[in-house]
Order: structure tokens, then sequence, then C-alpha cells
């Protein structure tokens, strides 16, 4: 699924080709993705000019001229295929292209989901934050709000370990697998850790790590990991920087020629792998 920083990376993409835009075509192919479409999706979309763009936790958010914000959710496998209309040369569309916009200015936005277990779903502006889907939701990882006194006293008093923590959405928005895993390395922090022992020092070296991970990751164009491309259909390249993730077998990459390093290791924690050195994260 992709984590923050591909969808950071989309939300920019559609930002760069859409924004200020009119819509003058939309198409809904299927009647549902993962829930059913908005009724009326393709009608009410026609004739909007597309405002602004915001990204909340792994949500894209479009919105409209008029008030309306349209909520996209990737899915496991959903991507998005933005592209130059050219009337020399026929449209090539996808397989599993799910809803296409057209603008007055000569963009075409392709949905892609083969697996069906993306989202869309319209509301009002004003109201985003009130949404089912985003209200609760924690602080933005790369926002002033989060900071390493809130997650220490966020995490205080909880006996879950430390990598389940921060995936809990309602801690804070939009990390995943691959980004707690790097982050955790790099603030020498076990996945296993119980959330509660985290102290203020200890969360200060994490929330640093958090931060750095996430921006490095998305000034790669985020990691390519199965479905994921960028709008413009390059890869992201942020997969060559892991450090643990997926590295299972190998040498640590900060402890080389330690004689008491194993190299990485995996360990399964509530269905998912977590990658980390054993020597150096405690």
């Amino acid at each position: 699924m992709p984590e923050l920083p591909e969808v950071e990376t989309v939300m920019r993409g559609m930002r760069a080709h859409l924004e200020g835009h009119t819509i003058i075509r939309a198409e809904v192919r299927r009647p549902d993705l993962r829930w059913p479409m908005p009724p009326g999706l393709a009608a009410r979309l026609r004739g909007a000019r597309v405002e602004s763009f915001r990204r909340r936790g792994k949500y894209i958010l479009m919105r409209l001229e008029g008030g309306d914000s349209m909520l996209l959710h990737l899915g496991m496998s959903g991507r998005v295929n933005l592209t130059r209309l050219d009337p020399a040369v026929p449209v090539a569309v996808a397989p599993h292209e799910h809803v296409v916009i057209e603008t007055e200015e000569g963009c075409r936005l392709g949905l892609v989901d083969p697996r069906r277990f993306g989202a869309i779903d319209l509301m009002r502006t004003d109201a985003e934050d009130q949404h089912r889907l985003l209200a609760g939701m924690g602080p933005e990882p790369l926002e002033p709000a989060f900071t390493a006194s809130h997650l220490h006293h966020t995490l205080a008093g909880k006996r879950t370990p430390m990598k389940a923590a921060l995936l809990d959405q309602r801690l804070v928005a939009g990390l995943g697998n691959i980004y707690v895993c790097e982050a955790l390395f790099r603030a020498r922090l076990s996945p296993e850790r119980l959330a509660g022992t985290i102290g203020p020092a200890r969360a200060g070296r994490l929330v640093a790590a958090i931060r750095a991970v996430l921006s490095e990751a998305i000034a790669a164009g985020g990691s390519s990991l199965r479905d994921y491309v960028q709008p413009d259909g390059e890869l992201g390249y942020f997969q060559h920087a892991w450090r643990v993730y997926g590295r299972e077998g190998e040498g640590c990459p900060d402890c080389p020629g330690a004689p008491t390093c194993n190299g990485i290791q995996r360990l399964v924690q509530s269905g998912r792998s977590s990658f980390h050195c054993p020597r150096l994260q405690r």
C-alpha cells in the first residue's frame, strides 16, 4: 500500500497538472471500488474548477470550486496516470481504469485500481476533518504539531510494541510499515520495545528520524513497491536507500565488522514483517 511519501508524491503530481483547471469530462466506469461511488459523481465533477489539493495521512483531497472536496485513497494497488491530451494521438486506456477526468486545459487523469481496494468520496471542503475516514487522525508527522513532547505524552502508559503504536493512525497520520521500520532503525529503537517506555530523549530521536526518513523519501519520489509509480510513470527511488526494510540476512549498514552483530533480522508483528538490527535497536 502506498504510504505517506508515495501519496504526497501523487498529490503533488495532481496539483502540478490539474490545479486551476476546469473539468470538462468525467467518467465513472464502475459503481464501486472498496465502497460505492458517491451518487452522481461524474455530473458533480463536470464543470468544476480545481481549486487546490491537500494530503491528510494517506488520503488525497482535491478541492473544487463551489465548496466540495473529492477524497481519493489509492488502496493496495491504485495509481493515478496523468497525461497531456493530444488530438493527434489516441488515448491509451490502461487496464482497470475506473475513473477518468479531463480538463479544458488538456490534461487527463485516469485512476487505475486492479484490486479495487481504493476509495473515492465527496464532501464539503469545510467538513473535511469530520469525514468518517479522517476524523480522529493524529497529527501530520511533517507538521509542527508532531513534537517530541506530543509523542512522549501520547505513548505514556501504552503497553503495545513501538512498531504497532506508530502504525496507529490516531497517534500519527500516514506512517506505514516501510517508513516505521526505517525510522526505528535510525532512532536505535527496537520495534518490540513497549511504547510506554519511550522517554523524552528517545521520543526526540524518534521524531527527528521520522521526519528525516519521510523527507528523504518524498525527495526521491517515494519507494516503488509492487504497483506504485509516480503519476508521470516514473518509479520512486527511495527503496535503494532502505537500510533495513526487506534486507533480512544482510549485514547491518551501521555496524560493519562488529563481531556481535548478526545482521538485519525479520520478525512478524500483528501479521506484518519488521526488519531491525537487534544489536543497535533496544
